[in-house]
């Protein structure tokens, strides 16, 4: 059994990270981020969860949300009302086929389970689109690395941190 070096320093957990996943709580200290977690006794998993228990607007909501492009992934920061357009990301990538990525692939590429992924903070580096409609807003909520974790940011700081480009794959209504 090992005992902790005393004179290796220290670098203090804010309180509120101490509520999200580690890697993502470590991601916070990494950036210099000291960011308000809030953590639910319900489930986020879900933008219509997360609004609920928020009580925000649901586009408020940042869905991180992972794709296979040409079998490589690819994180996509959609606002919580909104749907990908996945032809639109094809185009965007210029690759020959886009799909959902499986929940294998989710937590291989992100370290976190569906419903916490974070935009930021994950175990591999991936390309990230961002949809500019997440711009809309002063402050969005995206996942703290668990399903019952949250935390408000500007979205050009989310954007920003993840490394994204600002791109239009919203789906269109019609």
């Amino acid at each position: 059994m090992s005992t902790p070096d005393a004179t290796a320093p220290v670098t203090p957990v804010p309180e509120a990270a101490a509520e999200a996943h580690p890697r993502f709580a470590e991601a916070l200290r990494e950036l210099g981020l000291d960011v308000e977690i809030r953590r639910f006794p319900e489930a986020t998993r879900t933008a219509s969860e997360a609004a609920a228990a928020i009580g925000c607007d649901l586009s408020a909501i940042v869905k991180s949300l992972i794709f296979e492009a040409d079998g490589a992934p690819v994180l996509v920061l959609m606002d919580g009302s909104s749907r990908v357009d996945v032809e639109l990301v094809r185009r965007e990538l210029g690759a020959g086929k886009v799909k959902r990525a499986g929940a294998d692939l989710v937590r291989e590429t992100t370290g976190y389970a569906i419903g916490g992924v974070p935009p930021f903070g994950h175990r591999t580096k991936t390309r990230v689109l961002a949809d500019r409609g997440l711009l809309d807003h002063d402050v969005v909520w995206a996942a703290a690395g668990t399903p019952h974790t949250v935390f408000p940011l500007d979205p050009k700081t989310v954007i920003g941190h993840a490394g994204g480009i600002v791109v239009d794959v919203r789906e269109q209504t019609k």
